[in-house]
C-alpha cells in the first residue's frame, strides 16, 4: 500500500527478531523460532471503529490523530510483515457511530449492491472476518443485511435468531453463527499445510432492548455463554483446530448469569474457545484498568488463562494475540501465546496528541468520496430550531442549550423504560452547560441561531463522548442532586448589594440542571456541599419549593433520571449518583441522541421553560461575567429580572439580576 508520508517507520517501536529481508520490519520472535511443524499465527483486531475511516473529528470539523481505521492500517501492513501467518478481524460495531455512518443511512441510503463505506475500507485492507456489534441494529435490519452483503469477508454471529429453537444448535440464525476458514499455514521449516481456524461471533443480547422498535417481532437473542457452548463443541466435530471467539462484550464479571452484557470473562471458560477477541467497553486489554477483575491476568493478557485483547475503539489501537502452533498427532495446538496492543496515537505530558502512524493512502482513497459528502452533510443543516441555542445566561436561568439535551436525553430513555420494570416512573433528565465563560474566556459559549442546525453544531451543545444512563432515585436523593448542583453560587446576605454571584472554583459542567421538576435556589443559605462535592452544611438547604406536577417532591418519591455515564457513575460526587442506582446503560452518546432527535423532529422547540430560578430576596442584587453577546439575546430573559452593569474583567460583559 502507499502511504501518505515517507517518515512513517521512523516512529514506530518493533519486536525483536531476525531482519525480515533487507526491510526495516523485523519477525516477531515466534516467527523466527519457529522449527518444523511449529507455525506463528498472528490475530490482528479492530473493534468498534464506529464509521471513523479518516482520522476526523466530523462533529469539530477539523482532522484528528487520535481516531480512523486509515491510521491502524498502518500498523496492519507491519504487524503482518512481522508474521509468516497473520489473520485480521473486526469485532463488531462498524456501521454507525459517526455523522458519517448517519449520512449513509439517513440521506444516501443503502440500495441493493450499494458498498458501505466502513465496509470499502475493511474490504481494501483483506479483512478475514467480522462479527457483528450491538450498534449494528440502530438502522434496522434491512440497512444491515444490504450493509453486510457487501463484505468480501464473512460476518459471524450465533446468538441473534431469526427461529428459535429447542436448542441453540437447532435455532435458525440471522447470519451464519461460525464459520471455519481454511487457512494456508507457513511452519518454521517453510512447509506449508492446512489449518482450520474457527470464528464464533456474539453480541450483547440487550440489543432487544436497545433497538426494540427494529427487531422486537423479527428476531430474538440468545445469552453468549449458552450459545458458545452449543455451538462450539459443534466447530470442533466439524474439524476446527483453533477457536477464536469474536465476542463483541466487554471484561466483567466472572461469574455467569444469563443475558449478561459484559460476558467475556465466562465466555472464556467454555471449553474449546483458544482465543477471544473482545470489545463493545471502548476500552483496552490488557491495561491497569483490569487490574483486580476475577479470572483476569492483565500481565499475560488472559482472562481464565486463554488469551484476549480489547483493541481500544475508533481505531485507536489494533490487538494482537501471537500464537506458537504445534502439530501434535495431526492437530494444531496451541503452545505459547503473547497479547498486546499498539497504539495510533500517543498523550503528551503537555495533553497534546501526537501521532504515532501516518494514514494509507489506499484506504482513504477507497471512501474519499463518502469523506466528501459527509463533510458536506455536516455542515449544512438537518433540522431546524424554533429558537436560538446559546449558553450565555445558562448558570442563572433555564436555558435552551440546556434544555435541548435534556428534552433529547428524556425522549430516548422514555422509549428504553417501555416493558422495563421503571415504566411508569416519573422520567427526569439532568444536564450541565459545558460551554459557560470561565477559563474558556468569554467567547467560549454555545451559540446557534434560530434556523438551520447543522450536525457539527452538536459538538457545542454537547463536547463530550458521553454515554447515555438512566438511575432510579428517591426524592430525597433528588433534593441532594440539586443541593450539589447549587454550590455553584456564592451565598448572598438579604440585602446585599452587587453582591458577587458564581464561585469560580465550579467548573459549569458540574450545574446540573434537572428537567420535570420546579425548583427555586435560596442564595441567602449557605451551601450543603464544596466545588469536588465534600459536604460542608449538611443542614443547609437551598432548593426550596421542588414539585413534580405541582406536587410537593417528598423524600420517598422515586424517579428514573435521564443522564450521562461519568455522571451516572460518581463523576462529581453528587447524590443519588455514585454508580449504585443505575438501572440503565444505553450503547448511543449523548450526542448522537441529540443529532437522532433533531434529525425525528424536523423543527425542535429548545424554548426554557422556567422550571427552576433564584427565590426571591428583596433588597438584594448580585453581579455576573458573561460573554458580551449576550446583550443579543437579553430581551429574551424573562424569568429574571437582568440588567447590563459595565465591562467585566478579560473581555467578559457584566449584568446585575434583582433578586
Amino acid at each position: 500500500m502507499k502511504r501518505d508520508s515517507q517518515n512513517h517507520l521512523s516512529r514506530r517501536t518493533f519486536l525483536s527478531g531476525t531482519i525480515a529481508g533487507a526491510g526495516l520490519i523485523t519477525l516477531h520472535p515466534f516467527s523466527a523460532q519457529a522449527a518444523a511443524r511449529q507455525a506463528h499465527l498472528r490475530i490482528m483486531e479492530t473493534t468498534d471503529l464506529h464509521v471513523h475511516v479518516f482520522p476526523y473529528n466530523y462533529y469539530s470539523d477539523k482532522p484528528d490523530d487520535t481516531v480512523g481505521l486509515a491510521r491502524t492500517a498502518a500498523h496492519i501492513a507491519d504487524t503482518r510483515a512481522e508474521a509468516t501467518n497473520a489473520l485480521l478481524l473486526d469485532n463488531g460495531d462498524f456501521l454507525q457511530g459517526n455523522p458519517m455512518g448517519d449520512y449513509i443511512a439517513y440521506e444516501r441510503g443503502m440500495k441493493e449492491g450499494d458498498l458501505h463505506p466502513v465496509i470499502k475500507a475493511m474490504n481494501s485492507l483483506g479483512f478475514d472476518a467480522s462479527t457483528l456489534g450491538n450498534h449494528e441494529f440502530n438502522y434496522g435490519l434491512d440497512f444491515l443485511m444490504k450493509s453486510v452483503a457487501g463484505a468480501d469477508f464473512p460476518v459471524v454471529s450465533a446468538n441473534v435468531v431469526k427461529e428459535r429453537g429447542a436448542t441453540p444448535r437447532a435455532d435458525t440464525t440471522l447470519l451464519k453463527p461460525y464459520v471455519i476458514l481454511d487457512h494456508h499455514l507457513t511452519d518454521g521449516s517453510g512447509d506449508t499445510h492446512m489449518i482450520k481456524v474457527g470464528l464464533i461471533g456474539f453480541v450483547p443480547p440487550q440489543i432487544m432492548n436497545w433497538d426494540r422498535r427494529h427487531l422486537e417481532g423479527n428476531i430474538s437473542t440468545r445469552d453468549i455463554v449458552e450459545t458458545a457452548r452449543a455451538w462450539v463443541p459443534q466447530m470442533k466435530e466439524e474439524g476446527a483446530d483453533i477457536i477464536i471467539a469474536l465476542s463483541h462484550s466487554g471484561i466483567g464479571a466472572a461469574q455467569h448469569s444469563e443475558g449478561m452484557e459484559n460476558a467475556s470473562v465466562p465466555l472464556a471458560e467454555v471449553d474449546g474457545i483458544d482465543a477471544l477477541l473482545t470489545g463493545h467497553s471502548h476500552l483496552v486489554f490488557p491495561s491497569p484498568t483490569y487490574d483486580g477483575f476475577a479470572g483476569v491476568d492483565v500481565a499475560k493478557g488472559t482472562l481464565h488463562g486463554k488469551p484476549a485483547t480489547m483493541g481500544g475503539f475508533w481505531g485507536s489501537h489494533l490487538g494482537l494475540i501471537d500464537l506458537m502452533l504445534e502439530n501434535q498427532g495431526g492437530s494444531w495446538r496451541v503452545v505459547m501465546q503473547e497479547v498486546s496492543t499498539r497504539p495510533i496515537s500517543q498523550r503528551n505530558p503537555d495533553r497534546s496528541v501526537s501521532a504515532l502512524v501516518d494514514s494509507e493512502s489506499d484506504v482513504l482513497d477507497s471512501i474519499r468520496a463518502e469523506h466528501e459528502a459527509t463533510l458536506a452533510y455536516v455542515r449544512r443543516g438537518v433540522g431546524k430550531t424554533a429558537a436560538p441555542l446559546h449558553s450565555y445566561f445558562a448558570l442563572v436561568a433555564d436555558d435552551p442549550s440546556v434544555q435541548i439535551v435534556s428534552i433529547a436525553q428524556s425522549w430516548y430513555v422514555t422509549e428504553m423504560m417501555k416493558g422495563t420494570a421503571h415504566e411508569g416512573l416519573p422520567i427526569l433528565s439532568a444536564a450541565a452547560p459545558f460551554k459557560a465563560g470561565g477559563r474558556g474566556g468569554p467567547e467560549y459559549y454555545t451559540d446557534v441561531p434560530a434556523g438551520d442546525v447543522a450536525i457539527k453544531n452538536v459538538a457545542d451543545l454537547y463536547l463530550y463522548p458521553n454515554t447515555i444512563r438512566a438511575v432510579r432515585i428517591t426524592g430525597a436523593q433528588l433534593k441532594g442532586w440539586l443541593e450539589r448542583s447549587a454550590g455553584a453560587f456564592n451565598q448572598v446576605a438579604v440585602g446585599a448589594v452587587d453582591a458577587p454571584l458564581l464561585d469560580p472554583s465550579f467548573p459549569s459542567y458540574n450545574f446540573d440542571v434537572i428537567d420535570g421538576v420546579s425548583y427555586q435556589i435560596d442564595l441567602s443559605q449557605p451551601s450543603r456541599f464544596g466545588p469536588k462535592g465534600e459536604p460542608l452544611n449538611p443542614d443547609s438547604s437551598r432548593i426550596v419549593n421542588l414539585t413534580y406536577q405541582g406536587q410537593p417532591v417528598t423524600d420517598d418519591i422515586e424517579f428514573v433520571v435521564a443522564t450521562n455515564n461519568y455522571r451516572a457513575s460518581g463523576g462529581g460526587d453528587f447524590p443519588g449518583a455514585k454508580g449504585d442506582t443505575i438501572i440503565f446503560e444505553g450503547p448511543d452518546t449523548n450526542r448522537d441522541i441529540i443529532v437522532r432527535y433533531i434529525v425525528e423532529k424536523g423543527t425542535i422547540q429548545p424554548s426554557a421553560d422556567g422550571n427552576w430560578g433564584f427565590k426571591p430576596l428583596p433588597g438584594t442584587s448580585v453581579l455576573f461575567d458573561t460573554g458580551p453577546k449576550a446583550a443579543d439575546y437579553l430581551g429574551d430573559l424573562k424569568s429574571v429580572t437582568i440588567e447590563a452593569a459595565g465591562d467585566g474583567p478579560d473581555g467578559f460583559a457584566r449584568f446585575r439580576i434583582t433578586l
